[in-house]
């Protein structure tokens, strides 16, 4: 029988229709499907809308796409030890042991709000269950939310998987694995990986999922789909409870009531109204209205229904422009409304808009200061908690240098990592195994904060980072103490913003920070190289006059920082960042350029950083990046492929 959601009113599945019952594709289009498709720690991704449009809605997909998703649920299963999932299993002919979990891991599954998600999500988990795994089933629910649960909870789930694109467009999904409330490490991601895809060899594979699944008792089946009302309660109450842990710096219940309690009286003298302008996505059904209402806050949500996507995904540029223009609205009748929100599909990643008090317009808040933002909260408060602890923040190579700065003014240590949510949250647990107190990591580059114990990036940990900046006096009196600030009588996100070190950096989402590449990397980085060396030269007194003196050179891989140019400081498939850091005639480090092939979009990365508000330095330095690219491309392209060592 049909099985509806509670919350979204979608169907979540049928448990007497079997769906892994289609006609097995062809091995060529199964292989023509999978070459769309990205791999990488960070997540799988492709198009999976079957007429391949990334722009469609459609909730159906290819029997190439079904034979794909089938292979996930395989290869996670196989990854876990499953033992109906192992290699000498496939082939045998279905025994009553399928109906057993004996010895068989759980796995907590959930999906973004994206219409290809409901059918993916129904062959993942009765792929999972015929192979004898225990499935917990949320459905539609917000990235954060899965983690939160496993996090505070993992001996209930071994791992998670779930079905999302992130912020790619809607007729995109994909899938991300973890354990215990982060994605898998490199290393493991690599295995899993490698298990995936070792399964296109194997012959026979589909054909005995398939005959798993006609023999499966879906008595087991519909208990999990009617599970998922209990499932997903418990969830975002493991959720509520996660997030007052993280903002309240402490698993204490007393902790979690005082914190509360010290919003809900702030926000009586200090009223604060918040926008949440969900864009159809898995936030819609999660505890953003309710738990923030809890708090004391007034607020408004729009497109909050899942599915009630009104414009593009990525919460950059002009997809936060209706929540900008709203909150403008919000404000002409009501002055506490001074924050508003956009998260991707999949609730992971959210950008602000705030009331800039003076003029009484409403702006989009740029990425780097977000981050920023988030992150002078998170350290004064841990100074304040402990001033004896040896902080420090783990960043990714293209955060800004006003992180540096504002670490500096606190007496905080700043390390750098790869792009890459995974590479930060090993990279700051490696520093904690060092005796750190990393209480905030994340990549500022897309103002995607991690704040501790979360390993993901999280809008509400955002929101939570905020209100303790905007309705209380202890956090912005330190900064001004240290910083020798001066503030205005009535403290306002606006005058906070004013305090920040002053940087210009290219927006992640402009058409100045993405470029095509077609070469290999490891040509282009040694002819971009050879290039720079003869450009630093002939630009040398260009740069003198803007006060750079001298470069330093970095190279980025996974938490490895290395540096110096040249093979010697980077290592196969030769893909890691690369960034130059300039430094003015006292040896301080001034402004930086970098780059990177994205590993979950077909772009090359670019960004300049620059010290100080003049824009003309910026422009001149991401146009001197990007030509050195161009030039670099061009080049490799017609050189001879350096030999393997």
């Amino acid at each position: 029988m049909l099985i509806y959601d509670h919350l979204s009113h979608l169907i979540i599945a049928d448990d007497q229709f079997d769906i892994l019952d289609f006609p097995q594709p062809s091995k060529e289009e199964v292989e023509s499907s999978l070459s769309s498709m990205i791999l990488s720690a960070s997540g799988w991704r492709k198009i999976f809308a079957e007429g391949g449009d990334e722009e469609d809605t459609t909730k159906s997909i290819s029997y190439a796409d079904g034979a794909i998703t089938a292979f996930v649920a395989l290869a996670m299963a196989r990854h876990l030890g499953a033992p109906l999932a192992q290699k000498d299993a496939i082939g045998r002919e279905p025994t009553s042991a399928a109906t057993s979990t004996e010895g068989s891991p759980t796995i907590l599954v959930g999906l973004d709000a994206r219409p290809t998600g409901r059918l993916i999500g129904d062959i993942i988990c009765r792929t999972l269950l015929s192979l004898g795994c225990k499935v917990r089933y949320l459905f539609i629910c917000a990235a954060p939310e899965i983690m939160a649960d496993c996090n505070l909870y993992p001996e209930e789930a071994d791992a998670f998987l779930y079905v999302t694109a992130s912020h790619n467009p809607i007729g995109h999904n994909g899938f991300k694995f973890g354990k215990a409330g982060g994605v898998y490490s490199g290393s493991e991601s690599k295995r899993l990986t490698d298990t995936f895809l070792s399964l296109f060899a194997e012959k026979g594979a589909l054909t005995y999922l398939q005959k798993l699944s006609a023999s499966f008792d879906s008595k087991r089946y519909f208990e999990v789909l009617t599970s998922v009302k209990s499932q997903k309660q418990q969830s975002l109450e493991r959720y509520e409870q996660f997030i007052l842990t993280t903002a309240s710096k402490s698993p204490d219940t007393k902790d979690h009531y005082a914190f509360s309690h010290s919003v809900i009286a702030n926000t009586e003298t200090k009223p604060l109204g918040i926008l949440g302008e969900l864009n159809g996505s898995a936030r819609s059904v999660s505890i953003d209205s309710s738990f923030l209402k809890s708090l004391g806050l007034k607020v408004s949500m729009l497109n909050n229904q899942v599915g009630q996507v009104v414009h593009g995904i990525v919460p950059e540029g002009e997809n936060l422009e209706l929540c900008r223009k709203t909150l403008e609205e919000l404000y002409a009748g009501d002055k506490a409304y001074l924050l508003g929100y956009v998260p991707d599909n999949d609730g992971d990643r959210g950008n602000l808009v705030y009331i800039r008090e003076s003029t009484g317009k409403a702006e989009i808040l740029e990425a780097q200061n977000v981050f920023s933002l988030v992150v002078l909260a998170e350290l004064c408060q841990a100074y304040l908690q402990d001033p004896q602890a040896k902080l420090a923040v783990a960043v990714n190579g293209p955060t800004s240098m006003r992180i540096n700065r504002i670490c500096k003014t606190l007496g905080v240590e700043v390390f750098r990592s790869e792009v890459g949510e995974g590479n930060v949250v090993e990279l700051a647990n490696l520093k904690r195994s060092e005796g750190y107190l990393v209480p905030i990591l994340g990549e500022g580059s897309n103002g995607g904060n991690i704040t501790h114990p979360a390993k993901v990036r999280d809008p509400m940990n955002t929101l939570m980072s905020l209100i303790k900046l905007m309705t209380g006096d202890e956090l912005v009196n330190l900064w001004t103490r240290v910083s020798k600030t001066r503030m205005p009588r009535k403290v306002t996100l606006e005058a906070i913003i004013e305090s920040l070190p002053r940087f210009v950096t290219t927006p992640s989402f402009s058409d100045k920070a993405k470029m095509q590449v077609s070469s290999p990397q490891r040509a282009l980085k040694q002819a971009y190289e050879e290039l720079f060396l003869m450009e630093w030269e002939t630009r040398k007194e260009e740069l003198k006059a803007m006060g750079i003196t001298d470069y330093r050179v970095y190279q980025m891989e996974g938490t490895n920082l290395y540096q110096g140019a040249g093979e010697e400081n980077r290592h196969e498939p030769y893909s890691g960042g690369y960034k130059i850091i300039f430094l003015n005639v006292q040896g301080e480090e001034t402004d930086f350029i970098w780059m990177r092939g994205s590993k979950t979009e077909p772009v090359f990365r670019v960004l300049a950083d620059c010290q100080g508000p003049d824009t003309e330095r910026h422009d001149y330095l991401i146009e001197w990046q990007r030509s050195l690219i161009a030039k670099a491309n061009e080049l490799a392209m017609v050189t001879p492929k350096p030999k393997s060592h």
